[in-house]
C-alpha cells in the first residue's frame, strides 16, 4: 500500500489486521479509558463536499498493546500524504464543532516545521493522553495532527473554552510534555465558526 494514496478505508483495514495479528500475548494492560483514532484524507476533496465528509473512524482501542501496535503500524503522521489529518479522541467524540463534547471548546495550536518533530510531538502527546497524564483529563477531548505542503500543525482540543484557569493549566502543561519553547495559542471554535483568520485567546 502506498502511503502517499492512502484512504481512510485502507486506513480503517490496516488498523484491523494489525490488531488481529495471531500472536501469542500476555495478559493486556487496560487503558482508564477507551479511545479512537480517526483519519481524514483531504487530498482528493470531492467537488461540493462538506467539510468532514473525507472524516472516518479507524480503530477504537482500549489497551497498551493495541495503542503501539497501531501507532508502529499506521498512525505516524510522517507516514502520510499531504492535507491529511490524524486524530486520537475519546471514544465517543467526535473531532468535529459539532459534537456536543467539543461544541463549547477549543484548542490549543502548535505549529511543526519538520516531520520528525512533528512524529516527536504526536507520540508524546498520545502518550499522555492514554496515560492519563493531565490533571485535567476531564476537560481533554482529542488531538490532531495536520500535515500540510508548507507548515504541519498538532492541535489539543479541550471541552470548555470559556474556563480560562483550566484551559491554561492544559496549555502549561501540554507545552511541557512536547518539550518547546515556542509560544503556544488557545483559540475558541466558536471564533473559527465565525472567521477564517482566528486570533489566539490564550497564550503560554
Amino acid at each position: 500500500m502506498a502511503t502517499s494514496d492512502i484512504t481512510a478505508t485502507e486506513v480503517s483495514a490496516a488498523a484491523a489486521a494489525a490488531t488481529d495479528a495471531p500472536v501469542e500475548k500476555p495478559q493486556p494492560h487496560q487503558l482508564e479509558r477507551k479511545w479512537t483514532f480517526w483519519f481524514d484524507n483531504q487530498s482528493k476533496p470531492k467537488q461540493g463536499a462538506a467539510w468532514g465528509s473525507s472524516l472516518r473512524q479507524a480503530y477504537t482501542f482500549d489497551t497498551v498493546e493495541e495503542f503501539w501496535c497501531l501507532y508502529d503500524q499506521i498512525f505516524r503522521p510522517s507516514k502520510v500524504t499531504v492535507n491529511a489529518d490524524f486524530h486520537l479522541f475519546r471514544a465517543g467524540v467526535e473531532p468535529k464543532w459539532e459534537d456536543p463534547e467539543c461544541a463549547n471548546g477549543g484548542k490549543w495550536s502548535v505549529a511543526c516545521g519538520r516531520k520528525p518533530l512533528l512524529d516527536t510531538m504526536w507520540l508524546e502527546t498520545l502518550m499522555a493522553l492514554i496515560g492519563e497524564q493531565f490533571d485535567e483529563s476531564e476537560e481533554i477531548c482529542g488531538v490532531v495532527a495536520s500535515v500540510r505542503q508548507r507548515q504541519d500543525k498538532l492541535a489539543l482540543w479541550t471541552k470548555t473554552a470559556a474556563n480560562e484557569s483550566v484551559q491554561m493549566g492544559i496549555g502549561r502543561k501540554w507545552k511541557d510534555i512536547i518539550d518547546t519553547t515556542d509560544k503556544i495559542t488557545y483559540s475558541f471554535h466558536d471564533d473559527s465558526r465565525k472567521e477564517r483568520s482566528v486570533k489566539g485567546r490564550y497564550s503560554v
